[in-house]
C-alpha cells in the first residue's frame, strides 16, 4: 500500500487562512523545526520565480538513526534530488515559475519518531530591484558629490549579504548544538541504565556467593540421642 502524504503546512493552514498566509514569507531566510511521527511523510511547499535560486539544508536533531529520506521536486512533478536515509543535507537549484514540493519521509521507521531542522535561503526574489529602483527616485546630486550609486548599492548589497549569511550560520550553529545535546542526553540516559543493570547483578552475584560460602561451613551432621 503506497504511503500517505501529509501536506502541511499548506495541506491544513490553506483551509484556514488567506491564501498568501499559507506559504513562507518571501523573505531571504526562513527556518522550521518540527517531529516527523513514525511511519509518516510530511510534504512542504515554497513558491518560487524564474531565475531565483532555493537553497534548502536540512538536519535530523533527534530520533533513533538520526536518518531520514528527502525529496525536492520541481512545479512539473520531476524528482531534483533524492536523500535515503541521511542525517542532514544541503542542496541548492535554480528556480522557475510555480510550487516547489520538499517532502522528509520516515515511512522506513516504524517506532522511532525525528526532530527535523530545515531552512530556506531565497534569492533573487525581485524585491530588490524594485526596492532599488525606489531609491533612486528621492537621490539627487549625486554628481556634484562625485558619488556613484552604484557603489553605494554594492557597498549595501555586500553588507546585507554578509548579515544575512551569519544569521544563517548562526541558525545552523544552534541547530548542531541541540542535535549533540540529543545526542548527549542519549548517551547519559544509557549510560545510567547500564550502570544500574551492572549494579544489579553484581548484587545478586554478591547474594549467591555468601549463600554458597555460607552452605560450605554448616554442619549438616544430625546428632542421635
Amino acid at each position: 500500500m503506497a504511503p500517505r502524504v501529509l501536506l502541511v503546512p499548506l495541506g491544513w493552514l490553506a483551509l484556514l487562512l488567506p491564501p498568501r498566509a499559507a506559504e513562507f514569507s518571501p523573505s531571504l531566510d526562513s527556518d522550521f523545526t518540527f517531529t516527523l511521527p513514525a511511519g509518516r511523510k510530511e510534504c512542504f511547499y515554497q513558491p518560487m520565480r524564474r531565475d531565483a535560486s532555493l537553497e534548502l539544508e536540512y538536519q535530523v536533531l533527534d530520533g533513533a538513526g538520526l536518518d531520514v529520506d528527502f525529496h525536492l521536486l520541481s512545479p512539473k512533478g520531476e524528482t531534483l534530488v533524492f536523500d535515503e536515509r541521511k542525517s542532514d543535507g544541503v542542496h541548492t537549484v535554480e528556480t522557475e515559475d510555480g510550487d516547489y514540493m520538499f517532502c522528509f519521509d520516515n515511512t522506513f521507521s516504524t517506532i522511532s519518531e525525528k526532530v527535523i531542522f530545515f531552512e530556506l535561503i531565497l534569492d533573487n526574489m525581485g524585491e530588490d530591484g524594485q526596492d532599488q529602483e525606489d531609491w533612486k527616485k528621492y537621490v539627487t546630486g549625486t554628481d556634484l558629490l562625485d558619488m556613484k550609486l552604484e557603489d553605494i548599492l554594492e557597498s549595501i548589497n555586500s553588507v546585507k549579504a554578509r548579515l544575512s549569511k551569519s544569521v544563517q550560520i548562526q541558525t545552523l550553529l544552534r541547530a548542531f548544538e541541540a542535535r549533540d545535546r540529543n545526542i548527549q542526553e542519549s548517551n547519559f540516559d544509557r549510560v545510567n541504565f547500564w550502570s544500574m543493570v551492572n549494579l544489579a547483578v553484581m548484587v545478586v552475584v554478591s547474594a549467591v556467593q555468601v549463600y554458597m560460602l555460607k552452605s560450605l561451613f554448616e554442619d549438616k551432621r544430625k546428632s542421635r540421642t
